[in-house]
């Protein structure tokens, strides 16, 4: 574990585990979390052999809880910053939910050889908001509600969220796990307010179009088709079109946060494509 300082002095907390001339997988997390929500993941490709890193977006987590900086040019350039600094060459970069966002956006600018594939699960690409251009997009009073929720209780948001629609728990039938619950909570709460509140705008109007259209390497499209927080069809078939060398892997009946609840089946599929 380490920090990495940016240009304008935020300190960016990160895990770095495995032999350091095996291959890297970096791990990018969704809102409002941190590093800590990919464990399962990198304990899987750690004892597979890999080096696996993840790390605090700014303003998460352990990272620097700084005073601006939380948009996704901001993002992509502490990810930059980070993988100069461990001098990260063909690397697997996968995100999830606004990390998939993040992902798009620093591998569409990264330098040459520095990425080899990338993964997008569950992710906010292409662009989330409701617009002339993307009717089929949620409605800015979804956000303004999530932006309402934090403002209002943020400890108990970070309850509702987890608890409900973000891992399906919701669902009739679910087997609802406390532990997951709790360490949504934990992470959640672990990070600045101020950050979460400007992430918001940061997943839902961000529009990742040209990103996608500019990346070369081969990537993954992962999406659970009852995906509450990030809706299928107006996500991952739609970034798979853009994409130039893009596959859709669809999981039917699976929630938003299904890295969690079904480790057993995406974690061998994370693995397959990176093996290609």
């Amino acid at each position: 574990m380490g920090t990495v300082t940016t240009n304008d002095g935020t300190d960016i907390f990160y895990k770095d585990w495995g032999p350091r001339d095996a291959r890297p997988i970096v791990f990018h997390h969704g809102w409002p979390l941190s590093a800590d929500d990919w464990d399962g993941q990198m304990m899987f490709f750690l004892n597979e052999g890999y080096r696996v890193i993840a790390h605090d977006r700014r303003g998460h987590g352990r990272s620097s809880q700084s005073p601006t900086g939380h948009e996704m040019d901001t993002y992509a350039a502490d990810v930059a910053a980070l993988t100069e600094a461990l001098d990260l060459r063909e690397a697997v970069h996968i995100g999830h939910s606004t990390g998939g966002g993040e992902v798009a956006r620093y591998v569409a600018r990264a330098e040459p050889g520095r990425v080899a594939k990338a993964v997008l699960v569950g992710a906010v690409t292409p662009i989330m908001l409701r617009t002339p251009d993307n009717p089929g997009g949620l409605p800015m009073e979804v956000f303004d509600g999530f932006r309402a929720a934090l403002l209002a209780n943020r400890a108990q948001f970070y309850r509702d969220v987890p608890a409900g629609p973000f891992y399906g728990f919701n669902r009739p039938g679910a087997q609802v796990s406390q532990g997951v619950v709790d360490n949504w909570w934990r992470q959640g709460m672990q990070g600045a307010a101020n950050a979460h509140y400007e992430c918001i705008r940061a997943f839902s109007e961000t529009d990742f179009t040209d990103d996608l259209r500019r990346i070369e390497v081969p990537v993954l499209v992962a999406h659970g088709t009852d995906d509450q927080i990030v809706p299928y069809e107006d996500s991952a078939p739609r970034a798979v079109e853009l994409l130039r060398n893009g596959r859709l892997k669809s999981y039917e009946g699976l929630p938003h946060g299904m890295l969690t609840t079904h480790p057993d089946v995406l974690n061998p599929d994370l693995l397959a494509f990176v093996k290609e």
